[in-house]
Formats: structure tokens, C-alpha cells, sequence
């Protein structure tokens, strides 16, 4: 995972555009802390080029580190590429070359440049590719830049506009705070070219058959299930992102879509060679959390080396203003969640490990969070999950990348992988459901996420334990331990007055907080991200357990329940009460032993 920057159409002279080049990449340097890279392309009237351009780079090298350093550019020096991410197909690609294309380096990323000969700065272009990308590319003979971002919104990637014509591309928001008139985020799946019909709009390149638009209310999906099909479509997404030349590991929360990330893992490396590397897993969690405890039996099972990290409350909370600076959000959820990520990350860093591949996004493709349980049919449950994916960025994705790389860690995620949506998401809806109740028999009874847990349920050759493989959903600020959230909360009740949050409308007029916690994240993020701009880069909105304001109408008890907790579903275990606080102890301990499905 890398940090790119660029700057086009710039009114400085080229000195100055360098200067300012490099201040803004800096601010990136956490993100890639191997390599710096600055390009800049002077201006020069004959070549039709009027204004000067700027592109940076900041290298985490996972991929050729010896020799993959960029911004990359073409033999015959007229294009110019900075990539953020991987391209897990690079070689397929060489391969599918009309021209032949000897690489100049070992970079995955290089695999764009001959494509962009063979393609120009096309839609088809970027389909080709999968992976995590975003990129930006500069084409001095035509004076073009054509920037793109991949299907999901997996790598972040923002967008702004000078008030003197120029146009700023940065990984993250902090290098465009004071640049810019104007910035939001680049939307996931487009691209976005200053030269052609559509110069200067976004074109949506990722148009999955199952929601082309990426929007709720089309026709439901009617594939029939079959677990082998989904199990070989995920294997094969595990697998393509075992790729590095660097060593790595797994992020193992002991929840059911780390622990099968970490059991694939094991699987293939046991496979490859006996004298191959043991793979490394990482959790973390307050003594005694539910993840902790979890996470060491899954750990034992697939003979990992097993790293299990906890922290106090008061580490926690005294990481939160690093925690939302570094995120760039204001996101209650995102921000409980994202902490003991943060702190897991560093202690993974300084054992040299540099990727990690994690479990994000099952949730959102299953139908895995709690809330599911009340959805009233099909045609609600699947346009769920299909505006939780197109909201993945601005959440998961943006916790699990930012979180890791404020440190210099990538992490990798394939339940996310394009072609393992493909099959997922062309799932008849009605099989993701759950069915419970007095009604429904025991043959018939399904728990969240049912479909991948029965895809993984082969009991003549198991992947995982049952009480893994069918272990309840936890919310991952949940899971770290219970009274986590609570600390939080109790925190926030102090230092936010009752006068402060009488006032919370007129303060914060735009996403208004709706508690003294999300006041307080709030006046946090506003000292490092002033203005309207990038307060609008968070989204609001009520939400239980993590769901949009659709969810909210499910159920009736919802609106008393208003909180991202996976407890505030009343479906969990250890659910809270009636009441919007929570009803749990401070401490570390585990939920209640959950009832056998």
C-alpha cells in the first residue's frame, strides 16, 4: 500500500510546483515509508503542454523491492504512472498483450503501461485489471491525465480542484486540507480524464451485471446455491492475494471471515512445501475479550504462529485523536473499530511484517451483520447489501486501509475480490437469508452469513472447528472486548457537557451528532479538518449495528436502539437493552455461551 499525489494544470512555476509537490506527499509518507518518487512535466508551449504537472509517489515496497521504485514511466518517456494498491492478475495480463512487453521492473503496477498503449484511457482499459488500484497517469504527447480507482473503493483515493484551475489527486484527504477550493472522494469503480467527450466528469468503469449502477431496487439475483462453487470462488480470491516478496501474515479476530481467510492461507502454504514459511496471524483485544479467546483456538487448529496483542481502556482512548487524524473521519463506528486496529498495526510493523490479509467485506456481501436478522424479504435484504457495498469505502474499507497503513502495513481483502462478487452477489437472495424462529424447523434453521459457513462446512476434511465455523456475529469494536465501547461512551458523558449538545444542531448543522460520542469525534476531526469540505466527505445518517437508514424501518424497536453496536440489534447474545446505552459492565469478559444453531 503506497501514498500517490499529483497535481495537474498548475499556475506555479515549476520550482515552486516541486516544492509543494513534495510538502503534500509527505503528508503521505506513513503510507509508503520506503521510497519517495516526484515527477514533474514542465510546461512547454511547442509540445502543447501549458501548464506544468506534478506526480508522487510514496513506496511501500511489497512487490520487487529492489527494483518496482516509482512513479513508473514508459520506455520512450511520455507516459507516467503512480499506483496505489496490487493487480493480482499483472502476469494473465503480459500474457493477453497484443504487443509484446518486456517489464522493466518487477512491479505488479507496471502491467498499466503497456495497457494503456494497447487500450488509451478507456473504460475497457481499467476492466481488465484485478485487484486494489487506484492510479494516476500522465500522457505527455497528448497532455492528458487519466486517473482510476478501483471497483470498491478498496484504496482511498480523493479529488480536488485549485482556484486557479488545477486539479489535485491525493491517497488522503490531509494532503489536499489548505490546497484546495474544492475536494471530495474519487467515487469508486470510475475513472476520470481531462481530454475526450466526458473530459472532466467521472465514468463508472465497474458495472457488475447484478447491480450495474451500484444502486439499490434492481431485479433480485436467481442463481441457485451451491457451497462448492462458492468455496473454489474464495479460495481462489485467498490465494491470488498470497502474493508478496515480503513477509507476511493474517489478521485473526477468531470471527468466522478471519478465521477462513487464515484457514485458506494455511491450507495452500501446507501445500506449496513443508519448508515454507509458518504464516504469522495477529489479534488483538482487551484481557479476556471474546476475540482473544476465539482467535488462539482458531490459531491452534491451523498451527499458525500466533501474535496476541491487548491493550487498556486508557490506551484506547488515549489513541482516539491519532486515530481520527490518521482515518479521516468522524464516523462513530468506524472509529471504535478502527483503534484497536491502529495499535495492532504498529505492534505488527515492528515485527517486519508489511501485508496482512484480513476478513472485511463478508459482512457487507452475506448479509452478516446482525440487523439482517429483521430483514422483512428478499428484495430488502439484497438491496442492503448492495448499499452497504457501495458505502464500503467511507467504512470498512476505509478503517481496515487506513488504520493498517498509518503504520506501513497493507492489508488485503478477499471477500472483496471482483470475481468472488461476481458469484456471491448473482446468489438468489432468499439463501443469505436467516431463518429462525418457532416456526421454522431445525433442518431449516439458518444463522447470519449461512451461506459461506455452509460452503466451509465439510466435515470430512474441516477447514475449521464447528464452534468457529457457526460462531455468532461481533462487531469488531464489540468483539475486542465489551467494555471498549462503554469506556468510550462514559468518556464522552465527561467532557461533553449538556450545554455543549443542547447547541449540536447550530454547531454542527451538516450530519449532526446525535450523541455526546459522536459530538465529541466531531470537535476532534474539526481541528485537523476544518471546513465544509471535508466534513462532507463522512456520511451520516441513522444506523443500527452498523446498517443504513433503510434498516432503521425493519423494526420498530430500532429507533430506540440507534447505535453502531452489534448488541443494539436485540438479536445478540449480550444485546443491550430497551434503552439506547448499553447495559453491560466495564471489563473484558465474553459474552454468555450462545445457543447451539
Amino acid at each position: 500500500m503506497c501514498g500517490i499525489f499529483a497535481i495537474f494544470s498548475s499556475s506555479l512555476p515549476e520550482a515552486d510546483l516541486r516544492k509543494e509537490l513534495i510538502a503534500c506527499s509527505q503528508k503521505l509518507r506513513h503510507r509508503g515509508p520506503d521510497w519517495s518518487g516526484y515527477k514533474v512535466i514542465e510546461a512547454d508551449e511547442s509540445k502543447n503542454i501549458p501548464h506544468p504537472h506534478g506526480i508522487a509517489h510514496e513506496r511501500l515496497a511489497i512487490m520487487d523491492p529492489e527494483s518496482g521504485e516509482q512513479p513508473l514511466v514508459s520506455a520512450d518517456g511520455s507516459v507516467v504512472v503512480a499506483a496505489n494498491g496490487e493487480i493480482y492478475n499483472y502476469k494473465e495480463l503480459y500474457h493477453e498483450l497484443k504487443e509484446p512487453y518486456t517489464p522493466q521492473t518487477g512491479s505488479d503496477c507496471e502491467v498499466i503501461l503497456p495497457l494503456y498503449a494497447e487500450h488509451g484511457p478507456t473504460l475497457d482499459m481499467v476492466r481488465n485489471l484485478r485487484g486494489m488500484f487506484s492510479f494516476i497517469l500522465y500522457d505527455r504527447d497528448a497532455d492528458l491525465y487519466f486517473i482510476a480507482r478501483d471497483h470498491m473503493g478498496i484504496t482511498p483515493l480523493y479529488i480536488g480542484w485549485g482556484n486557479d484551475g488545477s486539479v489535485y489527486v491525493a491517497s488522503e484527504m490531509k494532503s489536499l486540507i489548505d490546497e484546495c477550493t474544492k475536494f471530495q472522494w474519487f467515487p469508486p469503480g470510475h475513472i476520470y480524464c481531462n481530454k475526450g467527450e466526458k473530459a472532466g466528469q467521472f465514468q463508472r468503469w465497474y458495472s457488475p451485471n447484478w447491480a450495474p449502477e451500484m444502486l439499490p431496487g434492481g431485479p433480485l439475483p436467481k442463481n441457485h446455491y451451491q457451497a462448492d462453487i462458492i468455496r473454489h470462488a474464495f479460495e481462489r480470491a485467498v490465494t491470488r492475494r498470497m502474493m508478496s516478496d515480503v513477509p507476511w501474515g493474517v489478521l485473526l479476530s477468531g470471527g468466522l471471515d478471519s478465521s477462513l481467510v487464515a484457514a485458506v492461507c494455511a491450507r495452500n502454504i501446507s501445500r506449496r512445501s513443508t519448508s515454507f514459511p509458518k504464516l504469522h496471524s495477529f489479534t488483538i483485544g482487551l484481557p479476556g475479550a471474546p476475540d482473544l479467546i476465539a482467535a488462539k483456538r482458531v490459531a491452534d487448529q491451523l498451527g499458525t504462529i500466533h501474535h496476541a496483542y491487548t491493550y487498556t481502556l486508557e490506551e484506547g482512548a488515549d489513541s482516539i485523536p491519532d486515530v481520527i487524524r490518521c482515518l479521516e473521519t468522524y464516523d462513530v463506528t468506524t472509529i471504535r473499530a478502527s483503534t484497536p486496529m491502529y495499535l495492532m498495526a504498529r505492534k505488527i510493523k515492528a515485527m517486519g511484517i508489511k501485508m496482512v490479509i484480513s476478513g472485511e467485506g463478508a459482512d457487507e456481501v452475506f448479509g452478516g451483520y446482525l440487523y439482517f436478522h429483521k430483514a422483512p424479504n428478499a428484495q430488502e435484504f439484497f438491496d442492503e447489501t448492495v448499499d452497504k457495498l457501495s458505502r464500503l469505502h467511507m467504512y470498512d474499507c476505509l478503517r481496515c486501509n487506513k488504520a493498517m497503513s498509518a503504520w506501513g502495513v497493507e492489508p488485503r481483502v478477499p471477500f472483496l475480490d471482483a470475481d468472488f462478487l461476481q458469484v456471491a452477489m448473482n446468489l438468489d437472495p432468499e439463501e443469505k437469508m436467516i431463518r429462525k424462529g418457532p416456526n421454522v424447523s431445525k433442518a431449516d434453521t439458518r444463522i447470519e452469513k449461512w451461506a459461506i459457513r455452509k460452503a466451509f462446512d465439510t466435515p470430512e476434511d474441516p477447514y475449521l472447528p464447528d464452534e468457529i465455523l457457526w460462531r455468532q456475529k461481533e462487531q469488531f469494536s464489540d468483539g475486542v472486548g465489551y467494555g471498549w465501547v462503554d469506556h468510550l461512551k462514559e468518556i464522552a458523558e465527561k467532557e461533553i457537557s449538556d450545554q455543549m449538545f443542547a447547541t449540536a444542531k447550530n454547531r454542527f448543522p451538516h450530519n449532526t451528532p446525535t450523541t455526546k460520542e459522536g459530538y465529541r469525534y466531531r470537535m476532534i476531526f474539526e481541528q485537523f479538518f476544518p471546513g465544509e469540505a471535508a466534513e462532507r466527505t463522512v456520511p451520516g445518517g441513522k444506523s443500527i449495528a452498523c446498517s443504513t437508514e433503510r434498516a432503521m424501518k425493519w423494526d420498530e424497536s430500532f429507533s430506540k436502539r440507534a447505535d453502531p453496536s452489534g448488541r443494539s440489534a436485540g438479536v445478540h447474545d449480550s444485546a443491550y437493552g430497551d434503552h439506547f446505552e448499553a447495559d453491560t459492565k466495564i471489563g473484558g469478559e465474553p459474552p454468555s455461551k450462545k445457543a447451539k444453531n
